[in-house]
């Protein structure tokens, strides 16, 4: 396991009660955790390590958290969680580097002054207040976070759907997982999850689809890599791209976008016509079958239509159905390339179908298993966090309203359901909702149309945003700031994909004035008249009466049911082991659901669904001839305010990009690393070109974390259309039309610095950290009458200065030297190919570079006897490509020769697929057909990576 003490910068200590006020009244004070954190930190020494949970992804992973006496922590995989078993992805692996407090915000803000606790929710209150007398409480919304607690999650939902009044309340869940739970609830009449992790393990085919779980949930996709090595295991992949998921897999089929309800539809139709449907089954089981087969027949009814419409050789779509249809134990496990999408529930419910039709349900290694973004993206659901949802998985009928409404003793329970997310942004811009408050989000940078969005929250009458950054988009528009909890500090319970919750527990005191965000709203509902039902004395006290009211007048009615965990006192609370809903009071955890029916239907019966003929929310056109997809990459995490602070997860790709196949790239002109616009009919984005054959013609990609805060041009989401599906009212972020064109630029550089640096006149620029400070990769044009010592002189900082200019060959660079030490390099060339700056970067932790050698530095070559590391390959240990190609013949050109004498590989095994590229060898364990094709990237060794 990788353990880092890295803490950036210390921790503020001495304002944490700030301006005299207490941290809450004496009927509301925060319970401890244990042991006290505060006065373990004080103590420095002698600190248990701190089981917590991942913020991360919704696998869940246990970890391991040890505070150093400084204000930072070491971190490892908790090796008894059952999630991950002691291992961590690259990211969990980092946490300890994120953990400082250069960016967070920690004093709460009104109108841009600095204020205290009782100003700052005296005038959230007033405000809320006043804008539901004058326009009633639909006029007041909140917008939450997967990112949440579920203890927070279950205050807002109570607060604003039982008091205020208002049932606008949504969450950026809705971007991630909202396709699949509007699939379970029209299959099994409940929003469940049926299959658990070991699925994973004993299976004999897993089916990976709009699913790159390599970089994605690499951790799971790790323990289904192992399981195919051990035991010969198949693996399929559908998605359009070429990724490294797709190196461990027996069969690639690279779909064409849209297109995975013919797939499935067609394996359902081979299914039958092979008579491997158990009628009896059926008959007791479901209903809507005979539609759902009329409706497959008509999208696929024969293989070879199935091969037109996606793309696929028609030999490659029938091994598919060939070994789903022989193999007894499958898992199909999905995630955004099947959720995102204007027909996200109808795939979801093409896939269940043939889980359905064949029994392969809730049984060990047989069932559908959606793979969740968020960390608590599930939780959320639990406690009713969307807007399509009352509480506990209870809807709007009268009998559940009257239901809440009772057990809340609740006087505004709402009617029916709100605004999901994008609705929520028109009623944003066109005035219904006037007051909105945003926790642990930034939908300014990740909602579609984000510059729309953007301009739409500026006309709010009040925008609240709880948030522990100081500064992202949507801060910047903030009226009122309010400093929340971050984690390591925050306490309560995560929801991961298999249903299992765990606790997340805090080890670190809060910083400056920051407070969880329960205790925020509590505060703010105390104000509103509601006090004396939110007088909550800590999480432990919020998660009994939600493990209550999911066991309300319930008698297995509802699947959420956690009354067996209600009831737990502090000491209980804060020893809570992971566990599996439901849990019924009296009863056990629950591993599997459905695997001998019982669905939560009012006939107990599963619902086939006939799902629509497959098409684009938006078509390609002569004007916007290619289709944006847009996803994620291996080391960071939605718009980079936690992922961005770290060193390690900021070497493998330092800017935004766009990925695009060769063939397209050299009609359009487009070159390696030089830079392309891309433009939707909702905006553009500057972004460096990728050239990839893994990429299908026609398409592009595009990863979605960059913002205004790192980036001149890399927000993607205000390319991406807001058309929804019609059910879950997720939107199509794989596929709005778009169009690409090279973007000229005279001149390319990158500046290493201890401070940050913004030269005047660029083109385009991307900013990352680094463990010295950070890093700036730019395009410019020619400076003012080519005066380009003049330029250089006003980007760098102050100190002695080497120089060097070619005006004839545009290459310029420079550094700065401060007692001793290298303050500052800069270097500008005519083309993207620049001295690679991993051994450069190396240069800062010297603390006396003498004379003679400071010129050599701006020649970018290692010294003699020094080393270039090569762009960085393996994030857990900072490997990079020079020392494992070097390594590569000593090693036998293997994957586990790299791990045992670099490391490389060894942590998340996230890098394996690129490992294997650089040495040279082919994936192992392949059985069966093998991809036609493996995914190789078209680039110069000598220009950037993205």
């Amino acid at each position: 396991m990788v353990r880092n003490a890295i803490s950036p910068s210390p921790r503020l200590r001495g304002e944490g009660r700030g301006e005299g006020q207490p941290l809450a009244p004496a009927s509301a004070s925060l319970a401890a955790p244990h042991p006290n954190p505060l006065a373990a930190e004080e103590r420095g020494e002698g600190i248990p390590p701190t089981r917590t949970t991942c913020p991360y992804c919704g696998v869940g992973c246990g970890v391991l958290a040890t505070p150093d006496g400084r204000g930072g922590a070491t971190v490892s995989g908790d090796p008894e969680h059952p999630s991950n078993f002691g291992r961590l992805c690259s990211k969990g692996s980092a946490l300890s580097e994120t953990l400082g407090l250069e960016t967070r915000l920690l004093h709460p803000v009104v109108d841009g002054q600095r204020t205290g606790w009782d100003a700052a929710l005296d005038h959230v209150a007033a405000r809320l207040a006043a804008v539901r007398y004058e326009h009633g409480p639909e006029a007041i919304a909140f917008y939450l976070s997967g990112q949440l607690l579920t203890e927070d999650y279950y205050v807002a939902n109570k607060l604003a759907k039982g008091f205020i009044g208002t049932p606008h309340v949504d969450t950026n869940s809705r971007l991630c997982m909202a396709s699949s739970v509007a699939g379970h609830r029209r299959a099994f009449g409940a929003d469940v999850v049926p299959q658990c992790y070991e699925d994973l393990e004993i299976a004999d085919l897993v089916v990976l689809v709009g699913s790159n779980a390599a970089w994605c949930h690499p951790v799971l996709y790790q323990r289904i890599q192992a399981a195919r090595g051990e035991r010969g295991m198949r693996v399929v992949n559908i998605d359009p791209r070429r990724t490294a998921t797709s190196e461990g897999a027996d069969l690639q089929l690279s779909i064409k976008p849209g297109t995975d309800s013919v797939l499935f539809s067609g394996l359902l139709v081979a299914l039958v016509d092979r008579r491997l449907i158990d009628e009896t089954l059926l008959f007791e089981r479901t209903e809507g079958f005979a539609e759902a087969l009329e409706a497959a027949r008509g999208i696929a009814p024969t293989l070879a239509a199935v091969a037109r419409a996606t793309g696929l050789d028609i030999q490659d779509v029938a091994l598919f159905y060939d070994w789903f249809a022989s193999t007894a134990r499958v898992v199909t496990c999905y995630s955004q390339g099947v959720n995102q999408s204007a027909q996200g529930t109808d795939k979801v419910n093409a896939i269940i179908n043939c889980h359905l039709a064949t029994g392969r349900i809730g049984k060990p290694g047989s069932g559908p298993l959606s793979f969740t973004g968020q960390p608590n993206a599930m939780g959320g659901r639990e406690v009713g966090g969307l807007a399509n949802m009352l509480a506990a998985h209870m809807g709007f009928s009268a009998a559940e309203r009257d239901r809440v409404e009772r057990f809340w003793t609740a006087p505004n329970v709402v009617t029916g359901p709100g605004l999901k997310a994008v609705d929520m942004m028109d009623a944003v811009a066109d005035g219904r909702i006037k007051a909105l408050w945003v926790m642990g989000s930034n939908p300014a940078v990740s909602l579609p149309r984000a510059d729309w969005v953007r301009d739409a929250l500026g006309k709010l009458d009040m925008l609240v945003v709880s948030e522990n950054v100081a500064s992202n988009d949507t801060v910047a528009l903030a009226h009122v700031r309010l400093p929340a909890a971050a984690w390591g500090e925050k306490d309560g319970t995560v929801t991961n994909s298999e249903r299992r919750i765990s606790r997340q527990r805090a080890f670190l005191p809060l910083p400056g004035q920051a407070r969880p965000d329960w205790w925020i709203l509590s505060r703010v509902a105390e104000r509103l008249g509601f006090g004396e039902a939110f007088n909550y004395a800590s999480p432990a006290g919020i998660f009994d009466e939600h493990a209550r009211l999911s066991g309300f007048e319930n008698e297995g009615a509802r699947a959420f049911d956690i009354a067996g965990a209600a009831g737990l006192d502090q000491q209980a609370y804060d020893a809570l082991h992971p566990f599996q809903w439901p849990h019924r009071r009296g009863g056990e955890p629950t591993e599997r659901l459905f695997g001998e029916g019982g669905y939560f239907t009012s006939d107990g019966k599963a619902r086939f669904a006939a799902v629509a003929r497959p098409r684009l929310a938006a078509p390609v056109s002569q004007d916007w001839p290619f289709l944006l997809n847009t996803g994620r990459v291996r080391d960071q995490w939605h718009t980079m305010t936690r992922t961005g602070l770290s060193p390690r997860l900021s070497a493998h790709i330092v800017e935004p990009y766009v990925e695009i196949h060769p063939d397209d790239a050299a009609r359009l002109g487009l070159e390696q690393g030089r830079l392309a616009q891309v433009s939707t009919a909702h905006g553009a984005a500057i972004l460096r070109v990728l050239v990839n054959r893994g990429q299908l013609p026609g398409s592009l990609f595009v990863p979605i974390h960059w913002s205004a805060k790192n980036s001149s041009g890399g927000r993607i989401g205000a390319l991406v259309q807001p058309a929804t599906d019609p059910f879950s009212g997720q939107p199509e972020a794989k596929a709005t039309p778009a169009r690409i064109a090279p973007l000229p630029a005279a001149h390319f550089g990158f500046a290493l610095s201890r401070r940050p640096l913004r030269p005047a006149g660029l083109t385009y620029w991307a900013v990352a950290r680094a463990a010295f400070g950070h890093v700036l990769n730019f395009a410019c044009d020619t400076p003012a009458h080519g005066d380009w010592r003049a330029w250089l002189a006003s980007a760098l900082p102050e100190g002695e200065r080497v120089t060097f200019t070619d005006t004839g060959a545009g290459v310029h660079r420079a550094g700065v030297h401060k007692d001793g030490r290298l303050e500052a390099l800069l270097f500008v060339g005519p083309s993207p190919k620049l001295p690679s700056p991993e051994w450069l970067k190396t240069q800062f932790s010297r603390t006396d570079i003498p004379n003679a050698e400071r010129r050599t530095l701006l020649a970018g070559i290692p010294f003699e006897g020094a080393t270039d590391e090569g762009a960085i390959v393996c994030a857990c240990f900072q490997v990079g490509t020079a020392r494992i190609s070097a390594a590569a013949e000593a090693c036998g050109r293997t994957v586990e020769g790299i791990g045992r004498k670099l490391g490389a590989g060894t942590n998340c095994g996230s890098c394996i697929p690129e490992i294997r590229r650089l040495i040279g060898v082919r994936p192992s364990g392949s059985h069966g057909r093998a991809p036609a094709q493996v995914a190789t990237m078209v680039s110069d060794p000598e220009g950037p990576t993205p």
